[in-house]
């Protein structure tokens, strides 16, 4: 009922946004008005460059984003299986006498540390005083 009564710049503007399916998750993403975009249209006009990164892409994009997500994809695949290539190799004793070594060093350096905190803490506990105490 009330499209009817609407003037005609805005019927043209509403095949201009359906021409330009980008604008509208544009315009819910940064929350813009629609005023906005209207009065540029109105000053810019259709074929102003600024309206180029709201159409729809083309087919020929479309093929070459479906060409590049399938090389990912095998590219994926390849390192997956070399992966599994080289786990198949590992010799798995050696792996664990490193952690083993790894773990044995990681508790000596905590000892250490604990060592020098203890130290440390009773040495904050003596009376200053006593160093010059004839």
């Amino acid at each position: 009922m009330g499209e009817q009564k609407l003037h005609p710049s805005i019927h043209e503007f509403k095949q201009f946004v359906n021409k330009h399916p980008k604008l509208i998750s544009n315009l819910r993403k940064k929350g813009r008005p629609w005023q906005e975009y209207y009065e540029k249209w109105i000053l810019l006009g259709e074929d102003d460059d600024y309206w180029e990164a709201f159409k729809e892409e083309d087919k020929g994009d479309e093929e070459k984003k479906k060409t590049a997500d399938e090389n990912t994809k095998k590219k994926n695949t390849e390192l997956l299986s070399q992966l599994v290539k080289v786990a198949e190799n590992m010799d798995m004793d050696k792996v664990q006498k490193q952690v083993h070594q790894l773990s044995n060093t990681i508790s000596t350096v905590q000892e250490a540390i604990s060592q020098f905190q203890q130290t440390k803490g009773s040495t904050a506990k003596q009376n200053p005083n006593q160093w010059f105490q004839d």
